[in-house]
């Protein structure tokens, strides 16, 4: 994996995929939050920096999530941290090794942060070429490194069973930007009103034998909502993955695989 480094001035003010939030359900709550209590978190989107990543395509990954707030109100915030990069000295293209992964405590891991709780969200392997992504303070986990890469809101409403999230575009913020080139074979929703949500990352949460092979197959295992389409094709011109004024729509598959909208201000084309 190849990665271009840009210095940036300016702090990012970015946000979580909104895909994120329906994984909070899992999340270990610590004993550390009393009544009305709001639990900080750690400062670490300092020293911005813009990363480029070549070559990640079928690479494993996982994020950490950090939460705090006020457990009282529900007003939870999460810092999200990213291995992509990381943890992988002989550039096997998996930052996520499962001999580190496997043993995280999640419980513990709230309590030495002295937060509300934390979050695995992974492993997961990239169904994109490129990647860009503004990154802050490393970390390690547990010995896992990992990046801070966005803060997450973390509503309520959206938090509980992949049913509920299935096939339901949310709204989210970010400045990433994501290309998948030209001759790679791509995974595609068309939801009932004609908008193409492509599919950017592959989950191994709710199926730990799903893999980048496998995903020929998808199509017959999904349980697709009323109206809505699944279909694969080979991009004859590379694909550019954009938010619109930092806002993109996402969704996901009832296997927790996730898509981004595309088509006008969300890629360069409609694939």
């Amino acid at each position: 994996m190849k990665r271009r480094d840009n210095k940036q001035n300016l702090l990012s003010k970015a946000v979580a995929s909104a895909f994120l939030v329906a994984s909070l359900a899992g999340s270990v709550m610590s004993a550390n939050a009393t009544e009305d209590t709001i639990v900080p978190l750690p400062k670490d989107d300092v020293d911005i920096k813009l990363l480029r990543y070549e070559g990640t395509l079928a690479n494993r990954y996982t994020e950490i999530f950090l939460i705090g707030g006020n457990a009282t109100t529900k007003e939870l915030k999460g810092g999200v941290y990213q291995t992509i990069g990381l943890n992988d000295p002989k550039e096997t293209g998996d930052t996520a090794p499962a001999e580190i992964l496997d043993k995280m405590d999640m419980k513990a891991l709230a309590q030495e942060y002295n937060l509300l709780g934390a979050y695995k969200n992974g492993p997961r392997q990239w169904t994109l070429d490129w990647v860009e992504v503004k990154v802050g303070k490393q970390r390690n986990f547990q010995g896992l490194d990992a990046r801070w890469v966005m803060w997450l809101d973390v509503p309520e409403h959206l938090g509980g069973s992949q049913d509920k999230m299935s096939y339901r575009p949310i709204t989210g913020k970010r400045d990433t930007h994501f290309g998948i080139n030209k001759g790679t074979r791509v995974y595609l929703l068309d939801d009932p009103e004609g908008n193409t949500y492509c599919m950017k990352s592959m989950s191994q949460i709710l199926d730990p034998d799903q893999s980048y092979e496998s995903l020929k197959d998808l199509g017959s295992k999904l349980k697709l909502a009323e109206g809505w389409k699944f279909r694969t094709k080979i991009l004859e011109q590379d694909l550019i993955l954009t938010p619109n004024n930092g806002k993109c729509l996402i969704c996901q598959d009832d296997f927790g695989n996730t898509y981004d909208r595309t088509g006008g201000p969300y890629s360069n084309y409609k694939p």
